[in-house]
């Protein structure tokens, strides 16, 4: 019986062989996108038949699910080392920036065009909902505007995405324009929107942030 916190060769080997799955499976996603992903693709290029692989990913959508989980942890952690260190809301925008420059595929996996017949599991919400705490968090320490608008009053009764966030509406309302816009420049240069039109991303990028900050 293997002691407690280590792994036996089989269970070294199984998890090397999900690692390797994982590596094709987001080189596949960068060529054909996350509706096209094959297990029998993938399969091929490991020199594995379609049943052998079957035996580390039950399903496409089991494979899909550990991708986007680890994307979601990544930008957590990734947002939460930096949320540490006491950064304000700019630098989290930089950092969101950054990590998706760093790997688009993973950004435009949770954040483009949702998988048809995809259904995320729970816990993958529950890990999501811990970077949208940390930009809660960020909003909640600068000065709010006193006047309310309509949208304020719809979100004192429509607040269940900032699961238990204690911020008033005048912050969840500008936690979700920093989301929406910040996210909507990102994907639009993610995925190739901007290419020709002769302006620097990074400049629009901070432009909309610079707006953010000053309302």
């Amino acid at each position: 019986m293997a002691e407690a916190g280590t792994k036996t060769p089989r269970e070294r080997y199984r998890t090397q062989v999900r690692a390797e799955i994982k590596k094709h499976a987001w080189e596949q996603l960068a060529t054909t996108g996350a509706s096209a992903l094959s297990l029998n693709g993938i399969a091929k290029q490991m020199g594995m038949s379609g049943p052998a692989l079957y035996r580390y990913y039950a399903s496409r959508d089991e494979l899909i699910t550990e991708l986007v989980r680890d994307a979601y942890r990544s930008l957590a952690d990734t947002l939460g080392a930096a949320a540490t260190t006491g950064a304000d809301l700019g630098v989290l925008a930089h950092t969101l920036r950054a990590w998706a420059l760093e790997d688009p595929q993973r950004y435009l996996l949770i954040y483009g065009t949702p998988v048809p017949g995809y259904q995320a599991p729970e816990d993958i919400t529950l890990i999501s909902s811990e970077t949208m705490a940390i930009l809660l968090d960020a909003c909640s320490a600068l000065p709010t505007d006193s006047s309310a608008t309509p949208f304020d009053a719809h979100l004192a009764d429509h607040r269940a995405w900032a699961d238990g966030h204690p911020a008033p509406p005048a912050v969840l309302r500008r936690a979700l324009s920093f989301w929406t816009r910040l996210h909507g420049v990102l994907s639009l240069e993610l995925a190739g929107h901007f290419a020709g039109m002769g302006f620097d991303p990074a400049l629009l990028f901070a432009a909309e942030l610079d707006d953010l900050l000053a309302h």
